[in-house]
């Protein structure tokens, strides 16, 4: 089997991977040749949602909840909350009821503190520590379709509401830590986070819209993966773009990443499930 062949049994084209080789080219030179953009962190006041850099069509898709692919996986997830699994035999509804009014406002707070581990845990692990302990059912692999469906399920039921996460004393070191990722350089192109959603939002990279980072829509459905996804899907391809060593799914870095990014965007509200390039 060749390369080209290899590259398509994995499920990557080999226009795909030229993109990507191409973004990070455009990335480096973009950074490298602008040192005078450098910005620092955006005020509380200026933070704005990506649905804002979008285009009107990107729009206009996750506006209609009849265009929203997205909304696909809501409905496979109003499903699956009202269906009994595990030895337990019990479904989410069974403890929570009707999501529309249980649910609502939750995702918003999310990473939370959770007293029994003693550190926050993000909306998906909530959902398995609930199937583990409640259920006792299998928890469901990162980024599968039923966790993806069961969080965005969740977090629709908090469209329109303000995120608030970050607000529990208990996680400051957390957020700290976070913040410290966010503003760390890594990988071969030597460029932190902070390097293009601070400095450089409003610009284009490699045709795309640079956006501030703030995870308003999460899980959303992304043009470019076709199907929905975590924020920690986001993170860990950014930091492949950057050419570095990405963090495993549910690695206490990642969660940490993603409790700044949204205590970052609080007062914003949430977009369950955004559409994106």
């Amino acid at each position: 089997m060749d390369r080209r062949q290899r590259l398509f049994v994995h499920g990557v084209g080999i226009d795909h991977c030229r993109m990507r080789l191409w973004r990070a080219i455009a990335a480096a030179t973009l950074f490298a040749a602008a040192p005078a953009l450098l910005a620092g962190e955006i005020p509380p006041d200026a933070r704005r949602s990506g649905y804002s850099f979008m285009g009107p069509e990107t729009r206009a898709m996750q506006d209609d909840d009849t265009s929203n692919p997205g909304m696909l996986f809501v409905l496979d997830g109003e499903a699956l909350w009202t269906k009994k699994t595990g030895g337990a035999e019990k479904a989410c509804a069974d403890c929570h009821g009707d999501a529309r009014g249980s649910m609502k406002g939750v995702a918003a707070r999310y990473p939370a503190f959770d007293n029994a581990l003693g550190r926050p845990v993000t909306l998906d692990q909530r959902i398995n520590l609930c199937r583990a302990n409640h259920q006792q059912a299998t928890p469901l692999p990162y980024e599968s379709r039923d966790l993806l469906a069961l969080s965005a399920f969740v977090a629709h039921q908090s469209r329109g509401v303000a995120i608030t996460a970050g607000d529990d004393p208990r996680l400051q070191p957390f957020v700290a830590q976070g913040r410290d990722l966010f503003m760390q350089r890594e990988g071969q192109l030597n460029l932190a986070c902070t390097n293009c959603h601070d400095d450089n939002f409003d610009r284009r990279l490699a045709g795309a819209p640079i956006t501030q980072g703030q995870p308003t829509g999460y899980p959303l459905y992304r043009l470019e993966w076709q199907t929905l996804g975590s924020v920690e899907r986001r993170l860990r391809s950014c930091m492949t773009g950057v050419r570095a060593q990405a963090y495993d799914y549910g690695s206490p870095e990642l969660v940490a990443l993603e409790l700044y990014l949204m205590s970052r965007a609080r007062g914003l509200p949430l977009e369950t499930p955004a559409v994106r390039p």
